[in-house]
């Protein structure tokens, strides 16, 4: 940079970038780079950077649809441990979180492994539960990786493998020598960034057939020396900056003491920032397709190149085939993206496509099978699924602590557990962990909560399904259905006449009738004296104190009362 450099192409690698980044923003020299994908390059930090390819968040992004489509819920990262590789890896769990899926367990190793490195680092990862696995490495040591897992027998059936684009890069550039390499890598799904076909790739291409093969990423440089070419054009003829390019130093970059870098002899370039605005402004069509930039909308003030597209491919015998496509807007489809020159959406789509409407053609799986694969199996690394058990202290028929059995628990809720998992094919170690103090029915709401932090893998128990439980955790059907209920004896028993009498004791009913004929005598007091119809013989009177008591018992009596003494009493 020494010689008055105003832009540069490159580099290659993602930690390359982060380092001559730093140079670049120090320089005010636009660095555009076609293969750097570490998504925190797109960062305010490096300003004079320039992403002229995809990052790997829309990978990442295609990788989860895939993971998601098939039902699978957990995935093992195999990675480069370098920024690249790491950088991937925290985009893929970004990715797998939103469709409520995980990176269960990171297998990381250090560029330039050997392959018994790369052979203890997959045995440990098989042992965890998950068997998708997702590689994201450079092609030395990807290659590698997937020789080691043949050698492990990880490429049979059951196993699932899902490589980034780095796979489809170094197959492409292969050519025909990709053949000795597919024996390693039979079922595997790669990515592959999609360009969509034009003449003037067919040109380009046609143009290397001869003597090389070219891959995406050649294509993208391709276009990104048309970019820069085309900012240094447009930027010498715009009036504005008059077309004057100048240098000056810069006290804060120096040589150390006895340092042999010439740092001294680098020189700022003045009217950088004008032509960063020239290369931000690009908006051709190249070999890849529409070449424009949009900004990101987390406010960042990065841009990224639009359209982003790529293909899913399927190894098969000493081929690929083409099994879906993937784009921010429709998702996974069979039908390739319509990539519109202003980076919109196209006609009658929308980025909200759900998975049951994405596609993808069948898959040859390891194995050689198109069965589906299930995704995991029990650990070997000897730990049971963890069981939360609430230990009650009333109604212990439905689940208690109990010494005498294996489980150290039991009521109906346990055996309603035990039953579901042997109905399983293959076994369910399972521990179950107390849940409470035993002094006094513990809180279902944190059992609940405790399932949903990962402390407990399930909870089995008398726990009832509401709104708020439902929101954080998810529930098997309902097998106890709860409320009120009239429990009664099925034993018939005889009854007579007298039946009506049962409800009430014989003393109780003595009560009664002394309590009517008390009340019957009381309006006699009452009401003889200005009621003739309580007035007569004296058998007469008492006929009718004992008739007014019992149809007050049974029904309105016959009597009129003009005492407001008695009525009132």
């Amino acid at each position: 940079m020494e010689r008055h450099v105003v832009a540069v192409v490159g580099p290659q690698s993602s930690g390359i970038a982060h380092v001559v980044s730093h140079v670049a923003n120090q320089l005010r020299v636009p660095l555009l780079s076609f293969a750097a994908t570490d998504p925190a390059l797109a960062s305010s930090q490096y300003p004079y950077f320039v992403r002229a390819t995809h990052d790997d968040r829309f990978q990442m992004a295609a990788v989860a649809d895939v993971v998601a489509h098939h039902g699978w819920r957990e995935v093992t990262a195999v990675y480069v441990d370098n920024d690249y590789g790491r950088g991937g890896v925290v985009a893929l769990g970004d990715a797998l979180e939103a469709l409520r899926a995980r990176v269960s367990y990171r297998a990381a190793f250090p560029p330039g492994a050997d392959r018994a490195a790369l052979a203890d680092l997959l045995v440990r990862a098989n042992m965890m539960e998950s068997r998708v696995f997702v590689v994201h490495a450079s092609p030395d040591s990807g290659l590698d990786v997937f020789a080691a897992a043949r050698s492990l027998d990880m490429m049979a059936t059951g196993y699932v493998w899902i490589a980034t684009d780095w796979l489809a890069a170094a197959i492409d550039a292969a050519g025909a020598g990709a053949a000795a390499a597919a024996g390693n890598i039979q079922g595997v799904l790669m990515l592959r960034q999609y360009t969509p076909d034009s003449d003037a790739k067919a040109s380009l291409v046609s143009r290397f057939a001869a003597k090389q093969y070219i891959n995406a990423y050649g294509l993208f440089a391709y276009d990104s020396v048309w970019m820069a070419a085309r900012a240094i054009d447009q930027f010498l003829d715009d009036n504005a900056s008059g077309g004057n390019v100048s240098f000056s130093a810069d006290r804060n970059i120096r040589d150390a003491n006895g340092s042999a870098l010439g740092l001294s002899a680098l020189r700022v370039f003045d009217q950088g920032e004008q032509l960063l605005r020239k290369v931000m402004l690009a908006n051709f069509t190249g070999v890849t397709g529409s070449v424009r930039f949009q900004l990101d909308a987390d406010g960042s003030g990065g841009a990224t190149l639009i359209n982003p597209a790529y293909e899913i491919l399927n190894v098969g015998g000493t081929g690929v085939r083409r099994v879906a496509y993937w784009s921010n807007y429709t998702r996974l489809s069979v039908e390739a993206p319509r990539l519109l020159a202003d980076g919109g959406p196209p006609p009658n789509s929308n980025n909200t496509t759900t998975q049951q409407q994405q596609q993808m053609y069948s898959v040859i799986w390891p194995g050689d099978t198109t069965a589906k694969p299930r995704g995991w199996v029990f650990p070997n690394n000897g730990k049971p699924l963890r069981i939360g058990v609430p230990y009650r202290t009333t109604y212990k028929q439905f689940v208690s602590k109990d010494r005498s059995s294996p489980d150290g628990v039991s009521g109906y809720c346990v055996d309603v557990f035990n039953a579901a998992v042997a109905l399983l094919p293959y076994p369910v170690p399972a521990s179950f962990v107390l849940f409470g103090d035993g002094v006094k029915n513990p809180s279902y709401n944190d059992l609940v909560q405790r399932v949903a932090d990962g402390f407990f893998d399930a909870a089995v128990g008398d726990i009832s399904i509401v709104t708020n439980r439902t929101r954080v955790v998810d529930f098997t059907q309902p097998y106890v259905e709860s409320g009120l209920v009239i429990v009664s004896t099925v034993k018939a028993k005889n009854s007579n006449e007298w039946a009506f009498l049962k409800p009430f004791t014989p003393g109780m009913w003595a009560i009664i009738g002394a309590f009517f004929l008390f009340v019957g005598a009381v309006v006699w007091i009452l009401e003889h004296r200005f009621n003739p119809e309580f007035r007569g013989s004296p058998r007469r009177q008492m006929v009718t104190i004992f008739w007014f008591s019992f149809s007050t018992m049974f029904f309105a009596h016959s009597e009129d009362i003009c005492s407001f003494n008695s009525i009132d009493s």
